[in-house]
């Protein structure tokens, strides 16, 4: 067997920096996800609300800008729209280190940053997700995905155990440098990659509001992705709720030093690498629509394990519930991501990746808002069982639609839907 062909499609130089861009960038962005927060928690000394506040601003982008963006990144390159972002991530970040240093950070200036940061992420990952078919062929997609939810998964293991120890040495604050740092280098590798995106063909007279209207359309005309994206708009709500409380109950309730919640966060990290290992066998065996509502339903219940947990020991033993949870999220968005792009038309990949996302993000921002009143009316281990429960109910969409007998991306109960009314 030639070394090709036992790396796939890491052998493709293109991919191969796209892949490499996306472990600096999310390494970036997995030391964020736990800096961020603690900045808020411990560096400012915010309460449940305003730290779920925070969570809320860090996701508004998706309700702001999440079906615009679709239209704006169908009509440009890609990856130039990868670089522009990065950069600008990187340098938004920059400023929390810079501000804190000064004396001038405050909680206001923490929302202001999250709520720039992601609006600028919503364009990132409408063209990241649009970019892959152009690099790698409709034939590919499902190795594509699981190759870079696989790089994903080792910096979900490897952010936190970067970030937890460097909190307590040089504070959350100055740990965002990291971020700001990972987010740069993957705008510049970005800037290698090179040929297979053609330039969208420019319209006489583009219109956005029919631009985003074609895009919705096209999604509601598809039994299986408006399910995907329902199930997904549940799920991510009650996540959120979770989330958002899960850092104040390892922190203040369970006792954790910043190097204990990054090890418990690195266990997330191991369950979803092993999903991303996974998860093309997992989608074979079990059939690529099954697999979507099986994973929800299978590993969702570990959740109730953390606020199960006490001071101790048990933490640590809760944490397979969240790498419970990261493989069965791993291995149901690999499968719904690549029956997305293989049903969507080149023309309409951004729309409907950004249709996707509005709709499946577009209730995070209220899962915050909605865990940090939790938090405030029930305390965090009250909140954490609310996030569980609506995890697991999330499985029903998917298990009432088409998907549930579904096994193959090209299958004839969904296929002809795209072929016959927008062409392939």
């Amino acid at each position: 067997m030639s070394k090709s062909s036992r790396l796939g499609l890491l052998g493709d130089r293109d991919f191969g920096r796209l892949f490499a861009a996306t472990a600096l960038g999310q390494l970036g962005d997995r030391v964020l996800f736990l800096a961020l927060p603690l900045v808020a928690i411990a560096a400012l000394r915010a309460d449940e609300f305003q730290v779920g506040l925070l969570a809320a601003t860090t996701t508004a982008g998706s309700l702001l800008v999440g079906l615009p963006a679709g239209a704006w990144v169908d009509r440009v390159r890609k990856r130039r729209v990868m670089i522009g972002t990065d950069l600008l991530r990187a340098l938004v970040l920059l400023t929390v280190p810079v501000a804190w240093w000064a004396g001038l950070l405050t909680i206001g200036w923490l929302y202001t940053v999250a709520l720039v940061h992601g609006v600028l992420t919503v364009f990132f990952d409408v063209a990241y997700v649009s970019l892959l078919p152009h690099l790698v062929g409709r034939g590919s997609l499902v190795e594509g995905n699981a190759k870079l939810s696989a790089i994903r998964s080792v910096t979900g293991i490897g952010g936190p155990t970067v970030a937890g120890p460097l909190v307590g040495l040089v504070g959350a604050p100055a740990t965002l440098l990291v971020s700001s740092a990972g987010m740069a280098l993957s705008g510049l590798l970005a800037l290698t990659i090179r040929g297979r995106e053609q330039t969208p063909e420019p319209s006489e007279r583009p219109r956005l509001v029919r631009e985003i209207r074609e895009g919705l359309r096209f999604v509601l005309d598809q039994p299986a992705l408006r399910a995907i994206m329902l199930g997904d708009a549940i799920f991510n709500l009650f996540l959120v709720v979770y989330q958002t409380m899960l850092l104040v109950f390892l922190e203040r309730e369970a006792g954790l030093r910043p190097f204990g919640i990054g090890l418990v966060l690195s266990g997330m990290g191991c369950g979803a690498l092993l999903g991303a290992l996974t998860a093309t066998r997992i989608s074979k065996r079990v059939g690529q629509g099954p697999v979507i509502w099986l994973a929800t339903l299978v590993t969702c219940p570990a959740t109730v394990l953390m606020p199960l947990a006490r001071p101790g020991w048990s933490v640590y033993v809760a944490a397979i519930g969240l790498s419970a949870l990261s493989l069965g999220g791993v291995v149901r968005v690999v499968a719904q991501s690549s029956f997305q792009q293989a049903l969507t038309p080149d023309r309409l990949l951004g729309r409907v990746s950004a249709t996707a996302r509005f709709v499946s993000w577009g209730g995070i921002p209220v899962g915050g808002l909605l865990g940090g009143a939790a938090g405030c009316a029930f305390g965090a281990r009250g909140t954490l069982w609310i996030g569980a429960a609506g995890m697991t109910l999330s499985f029903l969409p998917n298990v009432l639609s088409p998907l549930r007998t579904v096994r193959g991306l090209t299958s004839s109960a969904l296929q002809p839907i795209a072929s016959r009314t927008y062409g392939a």
